[in-house]
């Protein structure tokens, strides 16, 4: 009957052009938010992404954390993310505590990405090893599971996209092509996940992570080690990377290769001062002048450039 009211309501004000108030919007949302429909509510809930970070509804939001479908919940932490407001933080935190990885995993990203530091000890607790502190994060059991798991493509691209930190260095690439291969298949586990955006954390505890998933038995976390190691622009962890030149995986093998050259590059100098790499064609200094000679004519003086007429 609930769901049956707004939707009159919103018949009504489009058939009798009635102007629409907030309290009409907020019933509309509200009711959508209690459907039985999973799909139903998990529309409301991302459509509330668009709505204020504050109100009953933004509580009702915050509920909705322990709804029974977890694409429901899922949904929630994404429109979390959009909110940057401590209350929004506080209710991802407890996300963390979901009993399904991808929610937890969500959550984790969704502050790491706001640069809370407990979303950086929750990637960095899924990325190293058991023998790590910071494996205490999650229990061992939730902490396999979310290695285990496969995240999204677009959802991880979306992540990295907002705020993986790397600085470019001039004179190299910034491995976005990498990347994308890397994301090629339809998941990424867990760990492949956590090291591409963990790459640029400064902290040590990082770097030790990164080296342990270089041996990782799974090529793709691997692979997304080597290309984080390789894009933190150290040469000094060029010694990493010489172990997986010999990876019976070409995806790891020749990232490694790359990775390699890149940091042989910067260690080099390349980068530290600008090179012209630009061939000027012959006559183009010529044309250039002649180009800014025309941009320099006064109106109605082009007539004098064409040949006379006889």
């Amino acid at each position: 009957m609930r769901w049956i009211l707004a939707v009159s309501i919103t018949a009504a004000l489009a058939t009798r052009g009635l102007a629409a108030t907030d309290a009409q919007c907020t019933e509309i949302l509200r009711h959508a938010l209690d459907a039985k429909n999973p799909e139903t509510r998990t529309l409301a809930v991302s459509a509330l992404s668009l709505a204020s970070g504050s109100g009953p509804l933004f509580d009702q939001l915050e509920r909705m954390l322990q709804d029974k479908d977890v694409l429901v919940r899922q949904a929630v932490v994404t429109s979390l993310a959009d909110v940057k407001s401590e209350s929004a933080t506080a209710a991802l935190k407890k996300a963390l505590e979901d009993p399904v990885p991808e929610v937890s995993f969500a959550a984790a990203k969704a502050l790491w990405a706001r640069h809370d530091p407990v979303g950086r000890d929750a990637l960095l607790a899924i990325l190293a090893e058991e023998s790590k502190t910071s494996s205490s994060f999650f229990s061992k059991q939730k902490r396999q599971a979310l290695r285990m798991m496969h995240t999204p493509r677009t959802t991880l691209l979306f992540a990295a996209e907002q705020g993986i930190g790397f600085v470019p260095f001039p004179g190299v690439g910034e491995g976005a092509a990498s990347m994308q291969g890397i994301l090629a298949s339809s998941g990424v586990p867990g760990r492949a996940s956590a090291a591409l955006l963990l790459g640029a954390d400064k902290d040590p505890a990082t770097i030790d992570a990164l080296r342990d998933a270089l041996t990782d038995k799974r090529s793709a976390v691997r692979a997304a080690a080597v290309h984080s190691i390789s894009l933190r622009n150290d040469p000094a962890l060029k010694k990493e990377l010489e172990p997986l030149l010999q990876d019976d995986r070409e995806s790891v093998r020749l990232r490694a290769a790359a990775g390699y050259l890149r940091l042989s590059a910067i260690e080099n100098g390349i980068g530290t001062k600008e090179i012209s790499t630009a061939v000027v064609s012959p006559g183009a200094e010529e044309k250039k002048k002649e180009a800014d000679k025309l941009l320099t004519l006064k109106p109605g003086s082009v007539k004098s450039l064409e040949p006379a007429k006889k």
